[in-house]
């Protein structure tokens, strides 16, 4: 079983950063495709942005150019950096881990806030 704990949420002024952090633990982090969702008040929980077991990386239109996705293995961990934050992105954001051939995201973090105002 694969635990993940998100870090790094917080208050940020518009065209402010942040960056979020996921630390994997329970599994072999490196055969994990790894994703970031979020969810507003509201609304449906969305997908912001995934990297793969080789690190080709895909984004969400309304976060691509603005967000990265990265991770590193030796340390079991997946971030997202986040530049000129905007209050559209207010947010829960979780994690996920999704298992060599599986078709959905199979282990999911608690989730950490993100709230953008000035």
């Amino acid at each position: 079983q694969v635990q993940l704990v998100e870090s790094g949420g917080g208050l940020v002024q518009p065209g402010g950063s942040l960056r979020l952090s996921c630390a994997a633990s329970g599994g072999t982090f490196s055969s994990y495709a790894m994703g970031w969702f979020r969810q507003a008040p509201g609304k449906e929980r969305e997908f912001v942005a995934g990297i793969n077991r080789g690190g080709a990386t895909n984004y969400a239109v309304s976060v691509k150019g603005r967000f990265t996705i990265s991770r590193d293995n030796a340390k079991s961990t997946v971030y997202l950096q986040m530049n000129s934050l905007k209050s559209s992105d207010a947010a829960i954001y979780y994690c996920a881990a999704q298992r060599w051939g599986s078709l959905n995201y199979d282990y999911w973090g608690q989730g950490t806030q993100v709230t953008v105002s000035s």
